[in-house]
């Protein structure tokens, strides 16, 4: 027996040695970003989707086009495949360095349904954390392209990696949330992410303001909020949203006003975002010290909503003092003194909608 037990403990070994070759394989393979092209469109311009019609013909602008996270090349994301590492002995393959890693666009990134699933089963097992942060790096370079966003909805990986939102380890949330963004390009894998967006929304109230899982938190939501299949699940989450606002950085204030602009182009949603109570100190961030990326989506998200103010006069009594409502749009607003100045800007986009504001 204990001769059949130690052949079981061979065959996990060669598994994880299988797998890790697997990682030094596809790790070059699926980091190109580049080729793949957004399914709503490229760039920073908002962009309409289907669902958002509606908003089009009311001159409500919407949708900020889905986003993918940082990929295996960027500096910015945390885990890599360094040259002379464990997993890129064990690969066998010689890694690229710095500029040579241009050459990767090329690459072809479509995995197997094979390595598919042995990346899946690494997570399930009882890895270290380094080396399921790996397999999630993996797993996000090769959701940057569409075949592979199916291969892993059907081999049940959307439930396996966003299981891993609960993983004590912040670094591994951040990489899971990662690879659920580019996952999250899919409209069909939406559908079954739609379910992690209360989880997701509890991450950004508990974790440090400017962490890097309050960002990775907010990349998810832009994507989600693009149409307005699962807005609806962010609707209790708006006053959480403009308080980050206030005390965030310039990369999260752009997220979260990506997301805001995006909820704001949705009538159904136009009531609730009235009611939600904002921090006084909102209206500061109307002011050209600003970063202009995000003083226009702010002033994108007042306009929407300017826009829909027809649909929700019989209920105006339910605003507090402390709402969007009386604070950015109500006559006398502490946001109509700051809107004048702005019209002085430097970004012509910027003065086209303080000007759209004041008539």
């Amino acid at each position: 027996m204990k001769h059949a037990g130690s052949m079981g403990d061979d065959g996990v070994a060669a598994r994880l040695c299988s797998i890790k070759t697997l990682l030094g394989l596809v790790a070059g393979a699926g980091a190109s970003y580049g080729i793949y092209k957004l399914m709503w469109g490229s760039g920073d311009k908002a962009v309409m989707a289907p669902q958002q019609e509606r908003s089009r013909e009311s001159g409500v602008r919407g949708a900020e086009v889905p986003e993918q996270g940082p990929s295996e090349r960027d500096p910015a994301g945390s885990a890599m495949l360094q040259p002379g590492s464990l997993l890129a002995k064990v690969s066998g393959l010689a890694l690229l360095n710095g500029s040579d890693r241009g050459e990767l666009s090329t690459s072809s990134g479509p995995l197997e349904p094979h390595h598919i699933k042995k990346l899946l089963s690494l997570l399930q097992m009882d890895a270290c954390a380094s080396d399921r942060t790996q397999v999630l790096v993996t797993l996000g370079n090769a959701a940057a392209f569409s075949v592979n966003q199916d291969l892993i909805r059907e081999l049940d990986g959307l439930h396996i990696i966003a299981g891993l939102l609960s993983d004590p380890s912040p670094e591994i949330r951040v990489q899971t949330l990662n690879v659920l963004n580019n996952l999250s390009m899919n409209v069909r894998n939406q559908e079954h992410l739609k379910v992690s967006v209360s989880h997701v929304l509890d991450l950004i109230e508990m974790s440090p303001v400017n962490s890097e899982l309050q960002l990775a938190c907010l990349r998810l939501l832009t994507n989600l909020s693009v149409t307005n299949c699962h807005q609806h699940l962010m609707r209790n989450s708006v006053t959480l949203f403009l308080s980050l606002l206030v005390v965030s950085n310039e990369s999260l204030q752009t997220q979260v006003s990506k997301v805001l602009v995006n909820l704001s182009a949705n009538p159904d949603l136009i009531e609730d975002i009235m009611q939600a109570q904002a921090p006084a100190s909102l209206v500061l961030l109307f002011d050209s010290s600003t970063h202009p990326g995000v003083l226009l989506r702010l002033l994108t998200f007042v306009r929407n909503l300017k826009g829909w103010r027809f649909l929700d006069q019989a209920v105006a009594s339910h605003r507090g003092k402390d709402s969007v409502y009386h604070i950015l749009l109500a006559e006398g607003s502490p946001l109509q003194a700051r809107l004048p100045p702005l019209l002085t800007h430097p970004d012509a986009e910027i003065k086209a909608q303080v000007a759209c504001l004041l008539t």
